[in-house]
């Protein structure tokens, strides 16, 4: 189930609150707003940004960057200021797909053996999609924690539970809906405003911002919903007369 009680939730929220501040930073630099930390005993040891824009591909090989200091935070620290081309800068060591986790995994990557995220948790804005789910899998991730359902390439749950397939590696633990309304608030701003990196930007100024947030609902199946067929990104943004102007792919970001 994904969406339910969530232990020791204030603690959890605290590091939740540092990738939606991930989230914002993307944001601010027209990248679509999927923000993470990764945390260790308590510190956080990488954080990440999507960066598909950057490579105008979602799945575009592209380096990922090794951070120059390595720096460990708990959830009442502040993060130190750094623009999101700092996080996406170029390294000639590592490659891979600019989504958020993998970002942040090549920071990582670059500090410590990949064993250390047996005793790591994630939390992400939105859930990972499949692709970063199985990653996770496969590094035998320790528990993920995220915002609001991905309900076109979730692989936790969304569209498939990669977390869960008995067939595959060890599987691990997902908590769905911290700060939910904020993770989706930021999706609708993204796609309210000019994306100055599309290859093919849109005007968007007749688009408008909707307020309004569907609850979470889970029928007898346990199949997480929020009570409309499209599900957890519908209605995204709505133009004047309530056409629905939605990109046809707004989450593709892991």
């Amino acid at each position: 189930m994904v969406f339910g009680p969530i232990p020791n939730r204030e603690y959890h929220e605290g590091f939740m609150r540092k990738a939606i501040e991930m989230a914002e930073l993307a944001l601010s630099s027209d990248e679509t707003p999927v923000g993470c930390v990764f945390v260790h005993n308590g510190k956080i040891i990488g954080r990440g940004i999507n960066g598909t824009n950057a490579s105008l591909n979602v799945c575009v090989p592209s380096h990922l960057p090794a951070s120059e200091h390595h720096h460990t935070f708990t959830h009442s620290q502040s993060l130190p200021a750094k623009s999101a081309e700092t996080l996406l800068t170029v390294s000639a060591r590592t490659k891979g797909t600019r989504h958020a986790e993998f970002v942040a995994l090549a920071e990582i990557m670059a500090k410590h053996p990949p064993s250390i995220l047996r005793e790591t948790d994630l939390y992400v804005t939105v859930e990972p999609c499949i692709m970063c789910a199985s990653a996770l899998r496969q590094y035998r991730i320790r528990a993920v924690y995220f915002g609001c359902l991905n309900d076109r390439f979730g692989g936790c749950g969304g569209v498939m539970t990669v977390h869960a397939d008995p067939g595959l590696d060890p599987a691990y633990p997902v908590y769905g809906g911290l700060f939910r309304e904020e993770a989706i608030m930021l999706l609708r701003k993204f796609y309210v405003q000019e994306n100055n990196k599309a290859p093919d930007p849109k005007p968007k100024k007749n688009r408008e911002l909707k307020t309004e947030i569907l609850p979470v609902s889970t029928p007898q199946d346990n199949t997480p919903s929020v009570g409309t067929p499209t599900g957890e990104m519908a209605n995204l943004t709505l133009g004047k007369g309530g056409k629905d102007k939605r990109p046809k792919s707004p989450a593709k970001a892991g």
